[in-house]
């Protein structure tokens, strides 16, 4: 049968292209295959313009557990490490300054007391008065009047971490030595999945032209459509999603290094945060804003690209309470309308810049420029069921011979170790080995150790 593969891979960001070479180089499987939309891989999330560039591992960001940040430190770590192995830096990782801060009284005692605990996963973690932050990063210092801001500023970090990532990169490299090592695993562009048949020995997946692949296991990591995939086969219909959408603003290059925020607990979108772009030099990035939009992947017309598969999903009185329980929360609900305000026209600009003066105080809105084409939408999970928002990534094992994944961030970070879990499933359905302890010498050696 012609395009008859072992694994086939839907969706070319992160995800997919990390599982395309762990297969690659780790399984005896050989017979792999990734279907993208788009005529390139890693053109939508993964793109360098959609994301902030950054390895979440957990020492910065503020609305992660100590148990949260022992487990998404391995996975930073593993794709750290690969991109070493591969001599990769200052060409898709980079080095970087990093700290989160908090201001004020309140924010400050937080972030004392969340560094005393989190020394406990990153022993090399400093703490940043605010005489030290002024030296490192004095523009988080810096008043409005020429002299240092009013409010107390403690914060977090390192002065140097491989901390910064084109992920976009990272994916076209990941595939690139896939290749290298299997010329058997193909990749087959412009292939838009418009519907997956189940038949006797796997799965049929036909384009919107009508072209077909057969696979025994199919892999869906097409994140946004993911869910739409899964239950057009009868799969995860206990869920919904909350589309949200990020957008950025540049600055002129007045920060050295990563400045996270500290989040709000009932808030379950990004903090504000301002980094280096690592693509457009002497430019940094503020951002993200978070606006909840009915569409699976941005489009630069307003109106354009809303879905309807995203509709058939959510239209439904589950959702529609989950949505009404959140918006009864006030300061959720200010959040919500704040964002739909940074949106729009010349007074967008204006209130973003009271905020974005949180991370630089001396910030001048004429600093300030709409990153026109940055951002993409982040598909949240909703429990049916639970009647609530599930944060972090879902996957649906069917135990059939095809997994469904959604990974918002920090997706990317976990691309590997997510790699993991999904070629374990998969060589075991299929028979085939798996060289589990290569893996863990080549990319986490502490793992293996323990």
């Amino acid at each position: 049968m012609e395009n008859e593969f072992d694994v086939v891979i839907i969706g070319g960001g992160i995800s997919g292209c990390a599982s395309f070479y762990v297969l690659s180089e780790y399984s005896s499987i050989k017979k792999v295959a990734i279907v993208e939309k788009c005529d390139q891989l890693a053109k939508i999330s993964t793109n360098a313009k959609a994301n902030s560039q950054t390895i979440h591992d957990g020492s910065i960001e503020t609305n992660y557990t100590v148990e949260k940040a022992k487990k998404v430190k391995l996975s930073a770590f593993k794709v750290r490490r690969y991109a070493m192995n591969k001599n990769l830096q200052n060409k898709i990782i980079f080095e970087n300054q990093k700290m989160a801060i908090g201001v004020g009284d309140e924010e400050c005692a937080f972030m004392r007391k969340r560094h005393e605990n989190f020394k406990e996963v990153f022993p090399d973690l400093e703490f940043f008065d605010k005489k030290i932050i002024k030296e490192i990063e004095p523009n988080i210092i810096l008043g409005t009047n020429g002299g240092d801001r009013l409010e107390n500023v403690e914060g977090s970090g390192f002065r140097k971490d491989w901390s910064a990532m084109n992920w976009e990169l990272l994916a076209e490299n990941f595939v690139s030595e896939a290749k290298k090592i299997n010329p058997e695993g193909e990749v087959f562009l412009n292939f838009r999945v418009k519907k997956i048949e189940q038949h006797a020995g796997g799965y049929t997946l036909i384009s919107d032209r009508s072209d077909k692949i057969h696979a025994k296991f199919v892999l869906v990591d097409a994140g946004s459509y993911s869910l739409p995939l899964a239950q057009s086969m009868g799969y995860g219909l206990d869920l919904g999603c909350l589309p949200v959408a990020g957008s950025f603003y540049f600055v002129p290059d007045l920060l050295r290094g990563k400045v996270y925020t500290v989040q709000n607990p009932k808030l379950p979108f990004a903090a504000l945060h301002g980094d280096p772009d690592v693509v457009i030099k002497g430019k940094s990035r503020i951002g993200p804003t978070a606006l909840t939009m009915p569409k699976l992947e941005r489009n630069k017309h307003l109106f354009g690209g809303i879905s309807m598969e995203l509709l058939k999903m959510d239209l439904n009185k589950e959702v529609f309470k989950i949505s009404c329980d959140l918006l009864s929360d006030k300061e959720i609900r200010d959040y919500v309308f704040r964002n739909i305000v940074f949106e729009l026209p010349y007074i967008g600009k204006r209130k973003f810049l009271k905020d974005a003066r949180k991370i630089i105080p001396s910030l001048k809105l004429e600093d300030l420029e709409y990153a026109e084409g940055f951002g993409e939408v982040r598909p949240q999970v909703l429990d049916r069921t639970k009647k609530k928002l599930e944060l972090g990534e879902k996957k649906i094992s069917t135990n059939k011979g095809i997994t469904f994944n959604m990974t918002p961030s920090p997706g990317a970070t976990s691309c590997l170790q997510n790699a993991l879990v999904d070629v374990q499933e998969i060589t075991t359905y299929l028979g085939a080995n798996f060289d589990l302890e290569r893996f863990y010498q080549d990319l986490s050696p502490e793992e293996l150790n323990h």
